[in-house]
């Protein structure tokens, strides 16, 4: 399609590098928007002492790190 300056935006290599950037960017803002959702999922409503106590119960960390993240969470 030419307009009127006599260009040929709309069949010329620029209008599909356009589309693929488009196409590109809303594939992007999804995958951002679908991680941010998981993570909401998988930490739920606990808080983070609730899930330092878990860790700790769970022996993914030791008395002196449980007690040095908790102080620095009531900070």
């Amino acid at each position: 399609m030419i307009d009127h300056n006599g260009s040929m935006f709309f069949s010329s290599g620029l209008m599909w590098i356009f589309w693929t950037v488009l196409i590109v960017g809303i594939i992007f803002l999804v995958k951002i928007l679908d991680t941010r959702d998981k993570e909401s999922k998988y930490l739920g409503d606990k808080k983070p002492l609730e899930i330092l106590k878990e860790r700790y119960a769970r022996g993914e960390i030791d008395e002196s790190e449980f007690e040095q993240k908790r102080n620095e969470l009531k900070s």
